[in-house]
């Protein structure tokens, strides 16, 4: 009987430690469970009780109870690791270190041996709405990791078309920096034509900086049929800036210089060039199922005299249960001085189904 009872205990008390998380939302109703992440507005908790995992609107929530250590970003751009918990429908205290200010440690500092054994930390009292994401970190390296892949196919039977497309995407973000890859590519067959080939694909990494500012890093490859490019990569190094950054949209900017190398599918010789560029983003999440995302880069060149570029995106996405979702885009190059026999626009607009992680 003691065993049987101790075992109780063991299974009870696993229970109540897996439980972690508590919410309030705003028509009273209280979820138990374990929040994985909240991100674009959108909270994931997982519970014993259903075989799905809950999303709520984090407008919804107007308290948090938590144990669990979060990576947590505010609209300000400040970055903290910890735990949050409310004190009332509107503010919540984070109990944590704040990432910025082991960058401001002094050597003075580092070279006290006691002050070295004590973690800087400390309570701030937040905004409730003012945080934008949380990912838990209990999971480890997976629970940083983000990835996607989108699959399209078409055939008519009028001259035989065929026509092929897949885009992914795969990120992890780590508390001062992010690691993000993406990769689009469309194949067309068509009787009594060449067939249409087009790849794209970028590596960026981004450094964050006090006040949603940060450094980038970002390789972008292109391949085309139409403008006859072989292969450009771009070297792009700068500075980047969200100037809007909520639960509902973001909209940032980016400056720097980009180091472009072309080779073609013609005889044409290889073309190497520096540029500046400047470019913008915008991402509006809070409209129901639906996710707008478009990107615009300018690129004004420095060696080539009257030489612009333009790179556009533009993408819509439509949310269904299980991650799933369909997605409508379109891509732009724009070249004003391509070479001879090139076209100086090249666009694809694509209708896929993905899912994400």
């Amino acid at each position: 009987m003691k065993f049987f009872l101790i075992l109780m205990l063991v299974a009870v008390t696993g229970t109540v430690q897996g439980q972690t998380d508590t919410l309030v939302l705003s028509n009273h109703d209280v979820i138990v469970g374990e929040i994985k992440n909240m991100d674009k507005g959108v909270l994931i908790i997982e519970t014993d009780y259903s075989d799905s995992d809950f999303k709520v609107s984090w407008t919804g929530v107007k308290k948090i109870i938590s144990k669990t250590k979060f990576l947590i970003t505010l609209s300000s751009g400040k970055r903290y690791n910890g735990s949050i918990n409310s004190i009332d429908s509107l503010h919540a205290i984070i109990d944590t270190y704040d990432p910025q200010e082991l960058l401001n440690i002094s050597l003075k500092k580092k070279k006290e041996d006691q002050n070295l054994e004590k973690p800087l930390g400390g309570k701030v009292q937040v905004d409730l709405q003012e945080v934008v994401y949380l990912n838990a970190l209990d999971d480890g390296f997976w629970s940083r990791l983000s990835a996607n892949i989108d699959l399209g196919w078409s055939v008519t039977k009028a001259n035989n078309l065929k026509q092929f497309s897949v885009r992914s995407g795969l990120g992890y973000l780590a508390d001062r920096w992010k690691l993000g890859s993406s990769f689009n590519s469309l194949r067309s067959n068509q009787d009594g034509v060449e067939p249409v080939k087009r790849t794209d694909a970028d590596i960026t990494f981004n450094f964050f900086l006090p006040k949603d500012w940060f450094l980038l890093y970002n390789i972008t490859f292109l391949s085309n049929t139409e403008q006859l490019i072989r292969l450009r990569t771009g070297n792009k190094v700068g500075v980047g800036k969200y100037v809007i950054h909520t639960n509902k949209t973001y909209f940032g900017f980016q400056a720097g210089v980009n180091f472009n190398n072309e080779t073609y599918f013609d005889d044409s010789p290889n073309r190497r060039s520096g540029e500046a560029f400047i470019g913008s983003e915008l991402n509006l999440y809070d409209i129901g199922d639906l996710n707008l995302l478009t990107q615009v880069v300018a690129y004004p060149s420095f060696t080539e005299k009257g030489r612009f570029r333009t790179d556009f995106k533009f993408d819509l996405k439509y949310d269904f249960p299980k991650d799933i979702y369909i997605k409508l885009g379109t891509s732009l190059n724009y070249d004003n001085q391509p070479i001879e026999g090139a076209g100086k626009l090249d666009y694809i607009f694509q209708t896929t189904v993905g899912w994400s992680l």
